[in-house]
């Protein structure tokens, strides 16, 4: 018995698919034990939980490379629920959903999407190219220009007990006025929060909804345990957090609260947004 147990076993590893090498260099690591994995024990991990947020660097070209290959690994591990995209609004997702309806895809894919020019095409175009040639569903996880008016010019209250404590607004409130260079007047601060937890809120109700299971690319402070979508999963009433993915640079700060794995690749020359921001605002 004990020899036809050992040969299912081995039958079963034998059939489990090894991925093929990330195309990108850098450390993983199991960020509870402290554990350095490969790209293999990674995408194993990856395959388990029901929802995943991968969060990343918007202008770093590796954390979408790496995404790529992941998505691509991963369904070869489990059949893919759903993609979903910070990037992408609701008055997006009828062109999405035409597009995967297409028997090819249209020279100017970004023209048929709408695709917003913040949003840089060069880096976000392959991804999406991909999952608009998969069988599961890519859809949209943002809100749309006119919610973000709306909720600017009246916040609404914000409902949870998680993402509601005053220690995660006030981190929230630090990075916006940082990432801001300082210069937004306190006055626009509450707006600029309700803002980004409504945008929070708005992932963590289409990843519940989506089928699993289920992908999220997001940014990195959207994709955090401690002060993003993942408390707003649980508000709204799952069981179990989000696993997190966090695609850093090599010198940041990424800890047991802010995710569960840490993707570090190497750092790349800094842009200095706050220049161009303080010429924007005539400073």
């Amino acid at each position: 018995m004990r020899g036809v147990w050992l040969l299912a076993v081995m039958l079963l590893a034998g059939c489990q698919h090894v991925a093929a090498p990330p195309p990108i260099s850098g450390e993983i690591r199991d960020l509870a034990s402290g554990q350095v994995l490969t790209a293999q024990q990674l995408l194993t991990r990856l395959a388990e939980p029901e929802r995943l947020i991968i969060g990343e660097q918007h202008d770093n070209a590796d954390h979408h490379t790496a995404q790529l290959w992941l998505l691509r690994s991963l369904a070869e591990q489990r059949p893919q629920g759903g993609l979903l995209l910070e990037m992408l609004t609701p008055d997006q997702q009828p062109r999405v959903d035409q597009l995967r309806q297409a028997t090819t895809l249209p020279a100017d894919v970004p023209g048929a999407l709408a695709w917003e020019d913040g949003w840089d095409w060069n880096l976000y175009g392959p991804i999406v190219r991909f999952a608009l040639t998969q069988p599961y569903p890519l859809l949209a996880a943002n809100l749309d220009s006119a919610e973000i008016r709306t909720f600017y010019r009246d916040p609404p209250v914000l409902k949870g007990t998680r993402s509601n404590t005053k220690s995660v607004k006030a981190v929230l409130l630090e990075q916006i006025s940082d990432s801001h260079c300082g210069l937004l007047p306190e006055s626009q601060m509450p707006a600029m929060l309700a803002v980004q937890q409504q945008r929070d809120r708005r992932m963590a109700e289409r990843l519940l909804a989506a089928p699993s299971p289920s992908i999220l690319l997001a940014g990195a402070w959207h994709a955090r345990k401690d002060v993003g979508v993942p408390l707003h999963v649980v508000d709204l009433g799952a069981v179990q957090a989000p696993a997190v993915l966090m695609l850093a640079e090599q010198g940041a700060e990424v800890t047991t609260a802010m995710a569960d794995y840490v993707w570090y690749t190497p750092a790349m020359p800094k842009q200095d947004y706050c220049e161009q921001m303080r010429k924007q605002f005539g400073k």
